[in-house]
Order: C-alpha cells, then structure tokens, then sequence
C-alpha cells in the first residue's frame, strides 16, 4: 500500500484566481477518466442553508459521538446523520444541536461540473477541490517515472491544511506525488518540484500528508 504527500505551490487571497491556477497544474495531467470531487465544513445553520440552496445536490452530513448510534437500524437514525441532499435537510433548527459542522461533499463528477460553482458558493468555509485520476507524466533527466494513483491536485479554500484545523484568509493549491520516504527525507519531492515547474509555479512549503 502507498501513500502520497502533497506540496503547497501557489497561494493566493483570491479565489478566482487560486481555481485558476490550480485548473493549470490539473491540466497538464488531465486524462480521459480523471474525476473532481468537492468537500467542505459548514459551521453554523446558516451557512448549511446556504449552500443547500446554491449547490442543492451536494450530500450533508452531520456530526455524531463515538457510538452514539451502535445498533440503531439506518431509518431510525437522524436525517442529518445518515444523509441527505440539500432538499431533504431537516426544517427545524433543534436538529442541528451537536451535530455542526455539517459536511457537504460531492464525489466522482466530471472535470468542469462544479469548480465555479463551488467557489463561488464556498463563501467563509474550509472546503476544497480535489482533482483525481490525473496522469503525471515522466521526468526522465530526473530518472523519475510518471505515475497516475496519486497524481492529485487539491485547491484548499479558507485553509492551508489539508487537515481543516487552521481557518486562514488565503487558498492554497497542492500538488500531489507518491510518498517515498528514507530516512526521513521525501525522495520523490524533486519530481513535485518538476511538475509544479512545468506550468510556471513552484513548491512553496513542505509537504503535507493525511
């Protein structure tokens, strides 16, 4: 089993101009299967509401304790648990009590589908776009062979990890490669620097894993 890391190489306070850039590195590795998904945090019944009604197709979730449902049958758990669409949302704000953040996530969509919708709906959450399936291409004066399991771009929107623990004011954009570690020291960054430098961009940060 592998994994990958993803380097920071471009940030920027708008977002417009961050989809755009990250749509750059994504097209350099575009293939015919390659896929975008969206995710976001939504903390307050507002913001829920919201985007419920810019983005109506996209899944909420809510928040639930460690077992708090354990042998409960799936129809008799909370709506805002289990799942739904933007219609489907409970009316009453009492359902929302201890399950916020709701996460809204949209997956395996085809590239071009959502991007500006979702920016333009993000508004003060941490969300992002995670593009997929990508085809990286060889670097041979490198000696680095081209890969397509972890060839990911990812736009972090209102945050600069991909873990959604630190709001931040900018977005940021990833470019992901397979993790190779010795001793400590990433051997496949070279080829992050590589990628990053074919579209005019550069590694700006170190690299960050799930």
């Amino acid at each position: 089993m592998s994994n990958d890391i993803a380097y920071p190489v471009f940030r920027t306070p708008d977002p417009a101009l961050a989809l755009r850039t990250a749509r750059r590195l994504m097209e350099f590795g575009r293939c015919e299967y390659s896929k975008v998904c969206v995710y976001a945090e939504l903390r307050s019944v507002a913001e829920v509401r919201r985007v419920a009604k810019e983005l109506p197709a996209g899944w909420f979730r809510g928040q639930e304790e460690y077992g708090e449902f354990d042998g409960v049958p799936l129809e008799d758990q909370p709506t805002l648990v289990v799942g739904a669409q933007g219609p489907g949302l409970p009316a009453d704000p009492s359902a929302y009590e201890g399950r916020l953040p709701v996460e809204f996530e949209l997956h395996d969509l085809p590239v071009g589908s959502i991007e500006d919708a979702f920016t333009a709906a993000i508004g003060p959450n941490m969300g992002e776009i995670n593009w997929e399936i990508l085809c990286w291409p060889d670097a041979p004066e490198l000696g680095f062979l081209g890969e397509s399991k972890h060839a990911e771009v990812t736009l972090l929107l209102n945050t600069r990890s991909r873990e959604f623990d630190d709001p931040a004011d900018d977005h940021t954009v990833l470019v992901h490669v397979r993790s190779v570690s010795i001793d400590g020291r990433q051997m496949r960054e070279p080829y992050a620097h590589w990628l990053a430098k074919q579209v005019g961009l550069t590694v700006i940060g170190p690299g960050q894993r799930y």
